[in-house]
């Protein structure tokens, strides 16, 4: 099949919250379609109805947007080959289950569940606890191929429940390229006689999905490692209609930070970072937290989900969603899972946070702050404090001191480090601060300098301090930036109440 004629889908399930995984699945398509000048689909897969969740179908439209991944056809968007919700093409799944009958790749069973759990339990007391529908034992259950033709006839008018499973050929080989994986060879003795379309009238995953994408022209089936099982069925399914196989790709997991399975919802809640791209709440009233909500960049976010499985084979590793359009390629996926690091999504998130300007950081900080900042004032405090912070909201938090006098200070560094003659050190360099013309930082740092070799002190023994008597915390940017922000005056207040503020701790102890 020709690049010129790309088309790829992301075909979820309404059944919950959208996965981080599955929103990468969604990304790679995309990247894909784009990259090959060809068209990106959202296909809703709501075949599953007793699994539906209310507003999931929403939910997942409603990620893909925060996360800029457009799609080109879809519900809502339209396109030539709709509908693009499955339960609102369901009268088209019939015909070609029964297309399947008449050709002998399909039978109608009507076995029913306590009938299937009793041979289920039967053996696995025999020592077969993984009993399966398939080519031997299909031939002890209720069905078209072991029941006389008259009874099936009577039991189809009679309106009896049955599914119809794909007739699995005996040991025969099933061989299929996959573009990340090479080639995937599985004997049909291992695989069972999957239900194709149940009892409800609505196909299964594998009926619909088959159909689906071949009516909607899909060239390439990009999906999860957990689909690799079903991937022999649906060749042994294309070849059964007589239709081009698409070319398939199966993407690798996303593991735990430990690398020990498969990341979770659950892994999340313990570890304390979010597996969903925006919030969630659960019919119950449970909430998940999402990248959205906790302020991270969608940009960043998808930078993030790119390189888990993907690598540009170069060192860089910022990425627009155009550059990564222009760098994707399949061949680059990696077999092997990919461990998700929540240290190294803050990192993405702080080099998109550094990459905006002072002005657009002060414009949101100015929201988030309920005090009435000048934005210049706003826009110094981001220049300052812009390189240690993850969110904007850590700019306000961590940086407060550079819009108020601090009223506390850090008690537990002052018991550490302060010495007897820190005082007595401070009131000292606050006569040299006291008697300067120019209150730059170069001015600052040039005296400073000057003031530890004169008095032979060492730089902790003077930074520190005048750190925690002007800023109230025991860290932060350049002191001799923020001297200089502050001003001469501010600075030499905030020294003089700090001092009277430790002395009084001290005389306390």
């Amino acid at each position: 099949m020709s690049l010129n004629e790309v088309r790829v889908r992301f075909a979820p399930s309404p059944t919950g919250p959208l996965h981080m995984g599955g929103v990468r699945t969604a990304l790679y398509n995309y990247l894909f379609a784009k990259k090959h000048k060809g068209t990106f689909i959202i296909r809703i897969e709501d075949t599953d109805q007793t699994r539906f969740v209310k507003g999931a179908q929403e939910y997942i439209l409603e990620s893909l947007k925060w996360c800029g991944i457009s799609p080109d056809e879809g519900p809502g968007i339209g396109g030539s080959y709709g509908p693009y919700i499955q339960s609102e093409r369901k009268s088209s799944y019939r015909d070609f289950a029964e297309q399947l009958i008449n050709s002998s790749k399909a039978y109608y069973a009507f076995d029913s569940a306590k009938e299937l759990d009793q041979m289920r339990a039967e053996a696995k007391k025999m020592g077969m606890p993984n009993w399966q529908y398939n080519g031997v034992s299909r031939m002890n259950m209720k069905n078209s191929l072991t029941l006389p033709q008259t009874d099936v006839e009577r039991l189809l008018e009679e309106g009896a429940p049955y599914v119809i499973r794909m007739k699995m050929p005996r040991n025969e080989e099933v061989r299929f390229e996959d573009t990340i994986r090479g080639w995937v060879v599985v004997n049909t003795n291992n695989l069972d006689d999957k239900v194709l379309f149940k009892s409800d009238g609505m196909p299964t995953y594998h009926l619909a999905n088959i159909v689906d994408d071949h009516a909607m022209k899909i060239s390439h089936v990009i999906r999860g490692e957990e689909w690799l099982p079903s991937a022999p069925l649906h060749v042994l399914l294309y070849d059964a209609f007589e239709w081009e196989r698409p070319i398939f790709a199966h993407l690798p997991l996303l593991l735990k930070p430990d690398g020990n399975g498969k990341l979770s919802k659950r892994d999340g809640d313990r570890l304390g970072f979010p597996v969903f791209p925006i919030d969630w709440t659960t019919q119950e009233g449970e909430l998940y937290s999402g990248y959205r909500e906790k302020g991270y960049y969608p940009d960043a976010f998808i930078n993030m989900l790119a390189f888990l499985g993907w690598n540009p084979g170069t060192a860089q590793e910022i990425f627009s969603l155009e550059e990564l359009v222009e760098a994707f390629t399949l061949e680059r996926v990696s077999k092997a899972g990919a461990k998700f690091d929540p240290e190294k999504t803050k990192w993405f998130q702080q080099q998109y946070l550094r990459g905006k300007t002072d002005r657009s950081l002060a414009e949101i900080i100015s929201e988030l702050s309920s005090s009435d900042f000048p934005i210049e004032k706003l826009e110094s405090v981001c220049s300052l404090m812009k390189e240690r912070a993850t969110f904007p909201i850590d700019i306000i938090r961590d940086g407060s001191y550079l819009l108020d006098t601090p009223n506390s200070y850090d008690e537990k560094m002052i018991s550490k480090k302060w010495k007897d003659n820190t005082n007595e050190i401070m009131e000292n360099w606050k006569v040299v601060l006291e008697q300067l013309e120019s209150f730059d930082a170069s001015t600052i740092e040039s005296r400073f300098k000057e003031f530890l070799s004169s008095n032979d002190l060492g730089f902790g023994a003077v930074l520190l301090p005048f750190r925690i008597l002007v800023t109230g915390v025991g860290s932060g940017p350049s002191m001799f930036d923020i001297a200089a922000y502050l001003g001469k005056e501010e600075v030499l207040s905030r020294i003089i109440k700090g001092l009277h503020h430790i002395s009084k701790l001290k005389h306390e102890a």
